[in-house]
C-alpha cells in the first residue's frame, strides 16, 4: 500500500465552521490515505464545536497551541513526508490537482522548483504581466514563472500558507535560515523566553522578534520567511509551478484571525454568528464556492453560503 506523500499543517482560531469547510473541501479533492493532517489549534473560544469538527477526522493530529513558535517547530520535526502544504481555516478548495501530477512535477523539475501552487492559472498570471513557460509532464502540462522577477505582489510572494505544496526539506531550510544561528540568541529571544515575556509587559516584542527571525503566529510564519526568501533569492529555486486556481481564501470576518474585514463582512459573518449557525446544524456550502465564475485566490461573501444537512467530515 502506498504511504503518506503529503503533510497538511492547518492553523485555526475561533472558526470551527470555517475549519469544517476547509477540511471537507480539502478531502473532496485530495486522497486522505496519502495525506497526514496536522491542526495547530489556538484554544480560545468554541471548544465544544471544535471537538465536533475533530471527531469527524480521527486521523488528524491536533496540537493545542501553547507557544506557536515551539509548536510549529515540533510539528516540523515530526513530519516524515516528502512534501508539505499549509492551510488556513478560511480557505476553501473548489478544485484540485492530482497529487501524482504534483509529485511528477517535482521529480522532473529537480532543483528548479520552489513550490507547486494552486493559487495561479495561466490566464491570471498573464494578466499581471509575468512571463510563463509551459512544461510538459507526461500527458499533462503545467506552467512555471520566475518568482524572483515577479511582476505583481502575488507572483513575487514565494512562501505562503494557503495552497502551495513545497518540499519539506526546503521549508525546514527556509525556517532555519530566518532564525539566528547563535545559541544564546535563540535561548534569550525565542517567543516563549523569560526575556520576551518581561519585554511584552512594557512594549510590543514584534520588532525584536522579527530582527532575530522568530515567528509567533501564522501571520509571521508566512511574512517573515517570505521576506527572507526575497532577500536570498539567489540561494533558492527560482520557479513557482502551477496548473490552475483551485482554492480561495474567503475573508468574511477576519484575515488570519486578527484583522477585521469591515468592508467585506457583516454581522451575520462574525465568528460568534457563524459558530451559532454551526451549532444549529449549518455548514459551509463548499459546492457553491466554485459553481459560478472561478473565484480569485482571495474572495468574500459572494461565494460564502451556508447549507443544512451537508455531510460533515470524511468517512
Amino acid at each position: 500500500m502506498r504511504g503518506k506523500l503529503l503533510s497538511n499543517v492547518t492553523f485555526t482560531k475561533n472558526r470551527p465552521l470555517q475549519l469544517d469547510g476547509y477540511l471537507r473541501s480539502f478531502h473532496k479533492f485530495f486522497p486522505s490515505e496519502r495525506v497526514q493532517m496536522y491542526i495547530i489549534y489556538k484554544v480560545e473560544r468554541f471548544d465544544k464545536e471544535y471537538e465536533s469538527v475533530f471527531s469527524h477526522y480521527p486521523g488528524i493530529r491536533v496540537i493545542r497551541e501553547s507557544d506557536f513558535h515551539r509548536n510549529m517547530l515540533d510539528v516540523l520535526d515530526q513530519i516524515d513526508t516528502e512534501y508539505i502544504l499549509f492551510g488556513i481555516d478560511d480557505v476553501v478548495f473548489f478544485d484540485g490537482v492530482h497529487l501524482g501530477l504534483i509529485q511528477r512535477t517535482f521529480e522532473k523539475a529537480g532543483d528548479d522548483i520552489f513550490g507547486f501552487t494552486m493559487r495561479f492559472s495561466p490566464e491570471s498570471v498573464k494578466q499581471g504581466g509575468d512571463q510563463i513557460y509551459e512544461v510538459p509532464i507526461d500527458n499533462d502540462k503545467v506552467y512555471k514563472l520566475d518568482w524572483t522577477s515577479g511582476q505583481t505582489k502575488h507572483t513575487r510572494y514565494p512562501f505562503e500558507l494557503c495552497s502551495t505544496v513545497y518540499r519539506t526539506t526546503l521549508v525546514r531550510n527556509i525556517i532555519s535560515g530566518t532564525m539566528s544561528t547563535n545559541s544564546v540568541v535563540r535561548r534569550l529571544f525565542s517567543p516563549d523566553s523569560a526575556l520576551i515575556r518581561v519585554w511584552s509587559k512594557v512594549a510590543s516584542p514584534r520588532s525584536l522578534l522579527k530582527k532575530f527571525g522568530f515567528f509567533f503566529s501564522p501571520n509571521t510564519l508566512e511574512s517573515w520567511p517570505c521576506r527572507w526568501c526575497r532577500n536570498h533569492g539567489n540561494e533558492l529555486p527560482s520557479f513557482t509551478y502551477f496548473q490552475k486556481v483551485c482554492a480561495t481564501a474567503i475573508q468574511v470576518n477576519m484575515v488570519n484571525t486578527s484583522t477585521r474585514n469591515d468592508h467585506l463582512g457583516t454581522a451575520e459573518h462574525t465568528v460568534e454568528a457563524l459558530n451559532q449557525k454551526y451549532k444549529q446544524g449549518y455548514v459551509l456550502d463548499i459546492d457553491f464556492v466554485g459553481a459560478g465564475k472561478t473565484p480569485a485566490p482571495g474572495s468574500g461573501p459572494e461565494v460564502f453560503r451556508l447549507t443544512r444537512n451537508a455531510e460533515k467530515g470524511a468517512e
